[in-house]
């Protein structure tokens, strides 16, 4: 049998046709290709990450430039072949859906912890083995994260204003926080519903729009008392401006019906041409008195309208739109109390909207925009975001979105944990604490975690003077030394020896990294110093012996 062909039913061989850059790896080279990939996906956006992270400037496939430090709208962008870079990205967006804030502490986060896991793959650990004790340190670190939530207030302006300025203060728009904050709050309150079982729900994506309009100044962005798209009404002499309108919405044409197959119609008398355009007018007419018996002040649809209905509605002083989108049409119909109706013959009083405050039509820039606000307790908004450039808009999006995410977790959950690390080193120490007291492999697992969360990802994008950075490492060394010369005095030979491995292995090399990236003559220079040291504070402690 030929290589490339197997033996088939009925003894035929097959022939399987594999694609010529298939490349096929298994045992530790596949695990090592997998980890690589991992880390270097997190090594992508791991310079994002933190209050002085930088922005990154990506080329989209359809030539437009996007600007972001955003770690799900940069790695959106990235194409990857690798299978663990795919799963990488795609647990990014994962964390971008269900919790919208996260994405970079998350990817360099899992790719420390695919890290720190090489050297037990190494030791020929089984990799189920491996999956089994990281998923009882993340119980570990759950139980961990209940007990150190702090509960808060949802209700207290002040709180909720704070911890959503947290989360966008790393952002782009970050000048602008208390601003952004007040738009994330005020659109999440405004659609949030409270269920009849007490459950809390909070429909950004489908009820709170983003309305960007180029131009302006931010200070013009405001969250709207109601909704407005991009639309006008279909005829000049229709009147923009109405104060509480009677809305009815509409998923039909006003138009008469057109056959779904092609029709031929043969006429030969002039009169039967005549009388099949009065059919036509008389079914539209039809079709507009039902809707004139409700006496609306504004009809809007989501198919067409003919001229012919437009001329029977604009006789009566009714303002008509058409073609709106469906999404638009169901928060009108959150704001103005109206519902949706599929046939005119079915529309009812209590389908007819009252809750609508004012209607006016506005032209901003070159475009028409109409507005339904000043509605009475509205359950949908528009966010109205005004700015210089289309980029700087679309960059001001994406972190408006992180600062609804973060209202609508407070407004369903309202606990906090710290920021800036202290949560990662809190749940970090104490998983360290708890292996002591474990036997077997979880206890391995949770120094794992602890060392993978024991990261300076913040530190290093913040760009601070090496010295600054090292000035609270300095006491603790010092620290360290005196404590190894008492201990050795006290003749604990054994903990001097632990201390000084400590020493060597932890602080010294976090000090090197502070400093930047030395070459290799300046490492081993500062580390026969440091090594200098240590030797010449045990021999004092020696000579002090009694």
């Amino acid at each position: 049998m030929h290589p490339g062909m197997m033996q088939g039913g009925g003894g035929k061989p097959q022939m399987m046709v594999l694609n010529q850059n298939t490349k096929k790896e298994t045992g530790w080279k596949a695990q090592e290709s997998n980890i690589q990939a991992a880390k270097a996906v997190a090594s992508i956006i791991r310079s994002t990450l933190g209050p002085k992270a930088m922005l990154k400037m990506i080329l989209d496939p359809m030539g437009g430039i996007v600007m972001t430090n955003d770690g799900n709208a940069i790695l959106r962008e990235v194409d990857v072949q690798h299978p663990t870079a795919k799963s990488m990205i795609e647990l990014c967006r994962a964390q971008d859906e269900e919790v919208g804030d996260g994405t970079t502490s998350v990817m360099v986060l899992a790719g420390e912890m695919m890290g720190v896991a090489e050297p037990l793959l190494k030791k020929q650990h089984h990799p189920t083995v491996i999956v089994q004790g990281y998923m009882e340190a993340q119980k570990m670190a759950t139980e961990i994260l209940e007990e150190i939530a702090i509960p808060i207030d949802s209700k207290s302006d002040e709180v909720m204003l704070e911890l959503i300025g947290a989360s966008v203060g790393t952002k782009f728009v970050s000048r602008w926080g208390p601003m952004i904050s007040s738009l994330a709050l005020k659109a999440a309150r405004t659609v949030m519903i409270t269920q009849p079982n007490g459950r809390i729900e909070v429909d950004i994506k489908r009820y709170a729009r983003v309305e960007k309009i180029p131009g302006g100044e931010m200070s013009e962005c405001a969250v709207l008392n109601g909704v407005m798209f991009n639309k006008d009404v279909t005829h000049h002499k229709m009147r923009p401006d109405r104060k509480n309108p009677r809305v009815i919405l509409l998923d039909c044409p006003l138009e008469y019906k057109k056959n779904e197959s092609q029709t031929n119609v043969e006429i030969t008398k002039e009169e039967d041409w005549e009388i099949m355009l009065m059919q036509e007018e008389e079914e539209v007419q039809k079709l507009c008195e039902e809707i004139l018996k409700h006496k609306p002040d504004i009809v809007i649809t989501e198919k067409g309208v003919s001229d012919l209905a437009q001329h029977f509605l604009l006789k009566k002083n009714i303002a008509v739109i058409r073609r709106i989108r469906k999404t638009d049409n169901n928060r009108v119909a959150k704001c103005t109390g109206a519902t949706i109706v599929n046939r005119v013959e079915e529309i009812t009083e209590a389908d007819v909207g009252t809750k609508c405050g004012t209607f006016m039509v506005r032209k901003i820039g070159e475009e028409y925009f109409t507005y339904l606000v000043d509605c009475e307790d509205p359950k949908a908004c528009t966010v109205l975001l005004r700015g210089g450039t289309k980029d700087v808009l679309n960059e001001i999006e994406r972190n408006l979105h992180d600062g609804f995410a973060m209202a609508k977790n407070l407004l369903t959950e309202p606990r906090q944990l710290p920021g800036g690390g202290a949560t990662e080193m809190q749940v970090a120490a104490r998983m360290s604490e708890r292996a002591k007291q474990i036997d077997g492999i979880t206890s391995i697992f949770s120094n794992l975690v602890f060392q993978a969360k024991d990261h300076d990802n913040i530190l290093v994008n913040s760009h601070v003077d090496s010295c600054k950075r090292c000035s609270f490492l300095l006491p603790l060394t010092l620290y360290a030394f005196r404590l190894v010369a008492i201990m050795t005095l006290s003749g604990l030979f054994d903990f001097v020896i632990v201390m000084v491995g400590w020493l060597t292995e932890v602080v010294i090399p976090l000090i090197l990294s502070s400093a930047g990236t030395p070459n290799l003559k300046t490492l081993q220079t500062l580390k026969m110093l440091r090594v200098l040291r240590a030797v010449r504070v045990l021999r004092m402690a020696t000579m002090c012996r009694p």
